[in-house]
């Protein structure tokens, strides 16, 4: 079960609903997933437009949590501003705070994502801040109050998978708050590895909505992320330099 703030969840996978080919084939993958948390980006949506499209009138909202993120936001100012949008629309108080610092790589600013998390937690948000690999800062925003911590696993879209396996479990080894693998997964071998790494979760868009069937890869990351956290609650064996016979050879024949 994976626990952030006062809310329960059976899955770990955490989908994006943005850049589908259409809003049937979004539909499918959100089902096929059995994901309970959607995100999407408060300033691509016309939450108060009744008579623009919607992605949200396809699902059946009963069965998901959704996690509004403050994707666009430069500034701290701006990332609480979406925040309280997105809280007085009445979506949800849990808020994905996203400051980006540099445009070319779409990487956090550290300063601005400190300000508005302190902030949004002072309004009683539940707050999940994005974040880098940083570790230091990983704990600063832990030390905040964050609800949980979200480093990326590279850049934003890029489907590089995990670039610096280290700092990320050093962050998932000194977290007490879940952690949360978000951005940069490009397919289900990096969605397990970040899950055996001791991950809560995993975060992803871009390797399903843009994948040549999102539908089928929605359902590949479900059982990759399920796979990946059982395979880290077994415990895997110890690597050896040489070889370990798997039946015991005492008593064989010898010829």
């Amino acid at each position: 079960m994976l626990k952030i703030g006062s809310y329960s969840f059976k899955s770990r996978l955490l989908l994006g609903t943005g850049k589908y080919p259409d809003f049937d084939i979004q539909k499918q993958a959100v089902d096929v997933s059995d994901t309970d948390i959607l995100t999407f980006a408060v300033r691509r949506m016309n939450i108060f437009e009744a008579s623009q499209p919607n992605f949200l009138e396809k699902l059946d909202l009963e069965r998901y949590t959704l996690l509004p993120n403050t994707a666009g936001a430069k500034t701290a100012e701006e990332a609480v501003r979406i925040a309280k949008l997105a809280k007085a629309s009445g979506l949800c108080d849990m808020i994905k705070v996203e400051v980006i610092g540099c445009w070319k790589t779409l990487l956090p600013d550290p300063v601005e994502t400190l300000k508005a998390t302190e902030e949004l937690l002072k309004e009683g948000f539940t707050v999940l801040p994005y974040t880098s690999d940083d570790v230091v800062l990983a704990r600063k925003l832990e030390e905040l109050g964050s609800h949980a911590i979200m480093p990326g696993a590279s850049p934003i879209g890029s489907g590089q998978g995990i670039i610096n396996e280290l700092n990320l479990s050093f962050i998932i080894d000194q977290a007490n708050v879940p952690v949360i693998v978000d951005a940069g997964i490009g397919s289900p071998a990096d969605a397990t590895k970040a899950m055996e790494l001791g991950a809560d979760g995993v975060l992803l868009n871009t390797a399903v909505s843009d994948a040549k069937d999102p539908v089928k890869m929605a359902h590949a990351m479900k059982l990759a992320i399920e796979a990946g956290r059982l395979g880290y609650e077994a415990g895997r064996i110890e690597k050896k330099s040489y070889a370990s016979a798997s039946s015991p050879t005492e008593g064989m024949s010898v010829n």
